[in-house]
């Protein structure tokens, strides 16, 4: 079970210089109420942000930052496991991104993206998407479970009940997968290297019993043929080594383009984030003619010079893009022009793994023609011979076995990818908790006076029928009634992921729920569940109904905005 214990942001969306820290295991419910803009819902934002890197909100990472401070953003979250505690902060301007085990520092020995996966994969154990339906609900922003796509949903509930294991072997099969594969043309190749081997022993023996002076001078003369041509390959080989030699820069050259691309294109997009603002700045002063905040009149010469300033920054800000668009052609010619080389650099290098094999063949020929012509002047020693031939076949026996044993590998490795596929382990289980699902999410239909049968099927499509058994769409409810039906699958995730315990947690957020459309009713009966919840859970009401909340939870934290800044009060 994830417990999540602290979280404290600054510099962050409407928050200052000073940390605002709001402490997750103080009391089992916490009202947290203010004003519009107040900062309510700054909490989720840092969550996610702190976690996923990514805010909950739609905004930008860039609007993150607070406008005013402009800089040294940072957010750190305090959760544990088990008996380990853990700590992450992460932080812009400056970047920051570290990750704590019992106070110590995990060595970040790869690019922040595999930290990052670190973090969700080994750690959480669980995404942004499932930690947001099992979370938290409500903002207008969020993307409700039956707003998912079906590949979302399906990573979802694979989460909850702790089945992407089985995602995760099916990466690792693919790459053992491969490996068979190659071992496979290895076994192909050893196996036919060995039968041209006990080929030629067999024919080397069979020259033995008939082999006449002419037949001496046609192998000598065979050998002076192989020895010339292998001179020549010598050649060969030389004169495309060299040119592989010249060449030897051309994957640091590619990493140089590609890496002058990635940056272009970094540039050409805060280009046209910067142009956006113009345009924005020239059609506030175009169409304004007093201030909306303060109401005070614009003068005419005032709002041109403006304009002509913005459009002015805006031609600058074009002639450079297009000056940007220019550069990326030209890197992308230099790319093409470098791929191509590789693609002839592998092209020579096959040519030599060529000329090399055939010279390794000639060398072989060479050598069993010798053999014979030493052999027949030794009185024909087929005995060695024969000693030769029945080590070779020995060999090509022992090989046959060892592939014999990648073959059943292969075979092993096929009937496990039909395990792991969406359709094999993962469905029967998944089939399984179906039901469970199903009937879960109708007591807590019901518990809120929605009596309506909602069932997934194991594809995860809804079937929604009344009781008079006529079909409904989720789009064709009310809010209040889709609402519910939120509210009722986020519950369920939570109790399937405790049956299971897979991705338990503490933390529970509900944010402007009791603001929304449902009905006395509903909220009666949801604030009965979450009473219900309050032995393992430790949740937060997001609410503008401070008035008529106020005596339902332990406890009321109070978002204010103070000179600009917004500002937390524990304990209303």
């Amino acid at each position: 079970m994830i417990v999540f214990e602290r979280i404290r942001w600054k510099n962050f969306l409407s928050t200052g210089n000073q940390f605002t820290e709001i402490n997750f295991l103080e009391t089992p419910s916490t009202l947290i109420i203010g004003n519009n803009g107040a900062g309510k819902s700054t909490m989720l934002d840092a969550l996610c942000f702190g976690l996923f890197n990514k805010p909950f909100r739609k905004v930008t990472k860039s609007q993150l930052v607070n406008s005013i401070n402009e800089r040294e953003t940072r957010v750190e979250i305090e959760f544990s496991i088990g008996s380990v505690e853990y700590k992450v902060i992460r932080g812009m301007k400056p970047g920051l991104f570290e990750l704590y085990r019992n106070d110590n520092l995990i060595d970040q020995d790869a690019a922040n993206r595999d930290y990052q996966k670190y973090l969700e994969q080994s750690i959480l154990k669980l995404n942004y998407k499932s930690f947001t339906q099992v979370v938290i609900l409500g903002s207008s922003t969020f993307v409700p479970f039956m707003q998912l796509s079906a590949p979302h949903r399906r990573e979802v509930i694979e989460d909850i009940l702790d089945i992407q294991v089985f995602s995760h072997m099916n990466m690792l099969l693919k790459d053992r997968v491969k490996d068979n594969n190659e071992a496979l043309k290895d076994c192909e190749h050893e196996l036919e290297m060995a039968k041209q081997a006990i080929t030629s022993q067999q024919k080397t023996l069979d020259k033995l019993t008939e082999f006449t002076d002419k037949q001496k001078l046609e192998l000598q003369l065979q050998i002076d043929n192989n020895e010339e041509r292998i001179s020549q390959i010598h050649n060969e080989v030389e004169v495309l080594l060299q040119e592989i030699d010249s060449e030897k820069n051309i994957d640091k050259d590619l990493k140089k383009i590609q890496a002058s691309y990635d940056q272009t294109i970094k540039i050409m997009t805060r280009i046209d984030t910067k142009n956006k603002k113009i345009q924005k700045d020239i059609k506030f002063f175009t169409t304004n003619t007093a201030c909306p905040t303060c109401a005070q009149t614009i003068s005419p010469e005032h709002r041109d010079e403006k304009v002509d300033t913005f459009s002015s920054k805006g031609k600058e800000l074009t002639e450079a893009s297009k000056q940007l668009a220019e550069q990326l052609l030209s890197i992308e010619v230099r790319t093409k022009e470098i791929k191509e080389k590789q693609s002839h650099l592998s092209e020579t290098q096959f040519e030599i793994r060529r000329l090399y094999n055939e010279e390794t063949r000639l060398l072989k020929q060479n050598s069993n023609n010798r053999k014979i012509l030493e052999v027949h002047n030794d009185n024909q020693d087929i005995k060695k011979e024969n000693s030769l031939l029945k080590e070779l076949t020995g060999n090509f026996e022992d090989k046959e076995e060892a592939c014999a044993s990648v073959n059943k590998d292969a075979q092993d490795y096929k009937l496990v990818a039909t395990l792991l596929k969406d359709g094999g382990i993962k469905s029967k289980i998944i089939s399984k908790y179906i039901p469970i699902i199903n009937q879960r999410i109708n007591k807590y239909l019901s518990s809120m006076d929605t009596y309506i049968n909602f069932t997934l099927d194991d594809q995860f499509r809804e079937i929604i029928k009344s009781r008079h058994r006529d079909k409904f769409s989720y789009s064709s409810f009310s809010e209040g009634e889709k609402q519910k039906i939120d509210l009722s699958l986020l519950f369920t995730w939570r109790h399937i992921a405790k049956i299971k315990n897979s991705i338990t947690t503490n933390l529970l957020i509900l944010d402007e729920v009791f603001d929304s459309s449902l009905d006395t009713n509903a909220t009666e009966e949801l604030l009965k569940i979450l009473k219900e919840l309050q032995d393992t859970t430790n949740m937060f009401i997001i609410s503008h109904k401070g008035d008529i909340l106020l005596d339902k939870f332990d406890r009321t934290i109070k978002f204010d905005k103070s000179s600009e800044f917004s500002k937390c009060i524990n304990n209303v």
